[in-house]
């Protein structure tokens, strides 16, 4: 038994060693290719097997005769195991380049493509969250790209929306001025107008440069869809007998939500005005709110307009968009319904549009009052 013993601890002492010569010739190789890693760990085992046999001759415990036949087995072992290691090391460099290549396709604006080459499992996950990200890239590229245009639209319609009436507003007060006026007084209430729209016009960029800035302040209170919609339909009334317009609220449910009043009035203001502007005359603008089956309390605005083009629904809610029939006024500067997404977002609901037989429903869903 004790020969046993100090055989393991001979043995156990010269691949130590060996152990620790490979362990020093891995730290040096570590910034190397990972082929000279993979050859080094080989050549260790090989190493430490050859090492310990030399260790237990040394202490007498192998003939010559069994030493040299241990000594040829390791070293047609350590010829296979290197081969084996350097192929292996080869084929792992060669589907790490090709993973290399293909990530480099980020940097140039491109998709990611992983190698159609079988490789090892974490060089498979590795491709997996690279074409994650490049796919998540390419749906951050494509969202800037249309806040970009979304931006260029606004300041090109803002410009031509503020240029039409200050041209008005400096000939009327002109014309005042020089008293070249025929009217007066329809000059002034004229003036009044153009100023009220103007002030309405930056009331509604401040709101919006509120809502993106993320400092929308609400105060919320408990209170019933009925009353807002109430009062919606009163406000919009003038408006609605000015263009023909018949208004319909005859499916609203009392149904209680946490919504600040105030903000939620602007948001149904808004829908109700671009809808009664879209309807012809004689056109019907229907009102409607209740519960919905997957929760929540969904407001909705139906107008006769005619629908949208499918391509523009996507767009609907985006800052500037205002079709391809508003680019005149009193279309406004195309963010009424870019403000309605801000507040009904802010409210932890969501805004969305659709379109049904002669024209297109406006639907807000609200979290539903405990």
């Amino acid at each position: 038994m004790r020969d046993f013993l100090l055989i393991a601890l001979f043995a156990f002492l010269g691949a130590a060693a060996a152990g620790l010569l490979g362990a020093g010739v891995l730290r040096l190789v570590r910034r190397r290719s990972l082929t000279a890693s993979i050859t080094v760990i080989a050549a260790v085992a090989v190493t430490a097997m050859l090492a310990g046999t030399l260790a237990v001759a040394q202490a007498m415990f192998l003939s010559p005769h069994d030493l040299t036949v241990v000594t040829m087995v390791v070293a047609m072992a350590a010829v296979v195991s290197l081969a084996t290691a350097l192929l292996l090391g080869r084929w792992v460099v060669a589907r790490s380049r090709d993973l290399t290549l293909a990530a480099r396709s980020f940097g140039d604006g491109g998709d990611f493509a992983a190698p159609d080459a079988p490789a090892t499992a974490e060089l498979d996950a590795l491709s997996r969250e690279l074409a994650a990200t490049s796919a998540r890239l390419a749906e951050s590229r494509d969202r800037e790209r249309a806040l970009e245009t979304s931006r260029r639209e606004l300041v090109a319609w803002i410009s031509h929306d503020l240029r039409t009436p200050l041209a008005g507003l400096r000939a009327m007060s002109e014309a005042l001025e020089d008293g070249v006026a025929a009217d007066p007084h329809r000059y002034l209430r004229q003036i009044r107008t153009e100023v009220e729209r103007l002030n309405g016009m930056v009331g509604d960029l401040f709101e919006l440069s509120r809502i993106h800035a993320g400092t929308l302040a609400l105060s919320p209170s408990r209170i019933s869809v009925y009353d807002l919609i109430g009062d919606a339909l009163a406000g919009a009334d003038p408006l609605a007998r000015e263009l023909g317009v018949r208004l319909v609220g005859d499916r609203v449910e009392s149904v209680p939500v946490d919504v600040d009043g105030k903000e939620m009035s602007r948001v149904l203001g808004n829908l109700l005005i671009n809808a009664i502007r879209r309807t012809p005359t004689d056109g019907t603008v229907a009102v409607a709110a209740e519960r919905s089956p997957s929760g929540g309390v969904v407001l909705s605005v139906t107008d006769g307009c005619g629908g949208i083009p499918e391509e523009d629904l996507p767009r609907v809610f985006d800052t500037g968009w205002r079709g391809t029939h508003a680019r005149t006024p009193p279309a406004g500067a195309g963010l009424g319904l870019a403000i309605v997404r801000g507040i009904v977002e802010a409210h932890q609901g969501r805004a969305a549009v659709h379109n049904v037989p002669g024209g297109c429903r406006f639907e807000v869903t609200l979290p539903e009052a405990p």
